[in-house]
């Protein structure tokens, strides 16, 4: 029997441009056997949650840095939601500040992962969120 992989999309919404961690956080995500779905840049809530769908994703990474989060996040966690996907995981890189924290994990946010974050600690934590929520099954 094999296990299925954990499915993840990498979107960077809003207008940065900068997807350098977006690419360095799919990479890590998919040598730890993960399979990855890069959207790439200048993604809206609606594409992200639409392609979050399109994808049947366990989980979805918003790379932010241009300081939109509290607009940006909310927004997918409710589409998500909408589009009746409350079991994706949502976590989220970039520039938060501290301030920020509590509200986003409050509103769904898994994880926020701040520069420097060892790629072991989302992919840990990914990995324990999948298995709590029994998100990934044995196939046969």
């Amino acid at each position: 029997m094999s296990e299925r992989k954990i499915r993840v999309l990498i979107a960077k919404p809003g207008l940065d441009g900068h997807d350098r961690g977006a690419k360095v956080v799919a990479r890590a995500l998919r040598d730890a056997g993960m399979e990855v779905i890069y959207t790439g840049l200048r993604q809206t809530p609606e594409m992200i949650a639409e392609a979050a769908l399109q994808e049947d994703v366990d989980a979805v990474g918003l790379s932010i840095l241009s300081g939109a989060h509290m607009a940006l996040v909310p927004r997918v966690l409710e589409l998500l939601k909408a589009n009746g996907q409350e079991h994706v995981k949502v976590f989220l890189g970039g520039i938060v500040p501290d301030e920020d924290v509590p509200l986003l994990l409050k509103l769904g946010v898994m994880g926020i992962y701040g520069p420097g974050t060892l790629s072991d600690t989302y992919v840990n934590d990914i990995r324990t969120a999948m298995m709590a929520a029994n998100a990934w099954h044995t196939l046969g």
